[in-house]
């Protein structure tokens, strides 16, 4: 074995953007900005309305504050790098920027991941237990579980970087990617990396299988209350609250299985569409989330064309 004196470790990686599609990268920034603007001033909306309003002072919409502050954190987290890349040719990272930049990105990843449990819980009791909605999901629970999502992200990912910290990097430096994902950056190592292999997959298995579950769990029992309840109307109006949790699980799940599954079983799919699909996973649901709750909740509703246009009469239903 080559005694490591006679390398040089690289203190910076090159990131390629979209491969294939570098030609391209000046006009694939006017979507990537776009969702990153809509991200800031939807969510930022969302939070404003909900501190202004005293009706939305309830634990879902504290849930969906805590959802609003994660989807810009993580959206800010990627966009501007990416920018950098698509617009000014800033493709230099520094090797302990770009592990930063990893860390945050899969840590608010799980974190929104535990926050779309805790909605779908906040779901389950307002449903199945009305009577103990304000005893079980009091401001100090609510607290409690978003420091406890926040605190299993923290702890989960935190050995992702330290793991790759003790890896040798002598030659390989450039990442095909636009942003620095784990694995991307793993497989440039001088080593054997299968420790961060394995330990990568399982934190991405076990978060996605234990929070699917439970949200599964939630909403079967929620499924079977509402079909014990003898009014349509009822059954109607329990189903509409849950519509916009939905569409947030759908669009945050789906492209993170889809790239999880692409970049580690999908061989034949091309580089481009595997990095499309994964930096649409970090920048999509941030964007949607703030759109489909604006549309879907009342409440907030009401109040945002309240705050932009307030001769407009508020809709009755």
């Amino acid at each position: 074995m080559a005694d490591n004196s006679t390398h040089h470790y690289i203190s910076s990686f090159f990131l390629v953007g979209i491969p294939g599609l570098q030609n391209f990268h000046c006009w694939i920034g006017l979507p990537v900005c776009l969702l990153f603007a809509l991200t800031l001033l939807g969510n930022s909306v969302i939070i404003i309305t909900i501190k202004l309003e005293p009706s939305l002072h309830q634990p879902m919409h504290f849930f969906l504050c805590m959802l609003a502050m994660n989807d810009m954190a993580l959206a800010s987290s990627t966009a501007p790098k990416m920018l950098g890349i698509f617009w000014l040719d800033a493709h230099r990272f520094d090797f302990n920027i770009c592990l930063a930049q990893m860390y945050f990105i899969h840590t608010f990843c799980i974190i929104e991941s535990a926050l779309l449990v805790a909605m779908a819980f906040d779901h389950y009791v307002a449903i199945c237990i009305p009577l103990r909605y304000t005893t079980v999901l009091t401001t100090t629970m609510v607290i409690k579980m978003g420091l406890a999502g926040v605190i299993r992200a923290i702890l989960t990912v935190l050995p992702c970087p330290l793991l790759i910290k003790r890896l040798p990097y002598y030659t390989k430096h450039v990442i095909n990617h636009a942003y620095c994902e784990h694995m991307a950056v793993v497989k440039l190592a001088s080593a054997n990396t299968l420790i961060n292999r394995e330990y990568g997959i399982s934190v991405a298995l076990s978060v996605m299988i234990l929070d699917l579950g439970l949200i599964a769990k939630s909403y079967i029992k929620i499924l079977q209350a509402v079909f014990r309840l003898s009014s349509q109307n009822a059954r109607s109006k329990a189903l509409s609250t849950c519509a916009a949790h939905v569409c947030t699980i759908l669009v945050s799940y789906t492209p993170a299985l889809f790239s999880f599954l692409t970049h580690r079983i999908g061989k034949k799919v091309p580089p481009s569409i595997q990095i499309i699909f994964a930096s649409l996973y970090l920048l999509v649901p941030p964007t949607v989330n703030p759109l489909v709750y604006g549309v879907k909740t009342k409440q907030i509703r009401d109040r945002v064309v309240g705050l932009f246009f307030p001769n407009k009469e508020i809709s009755e239903n």
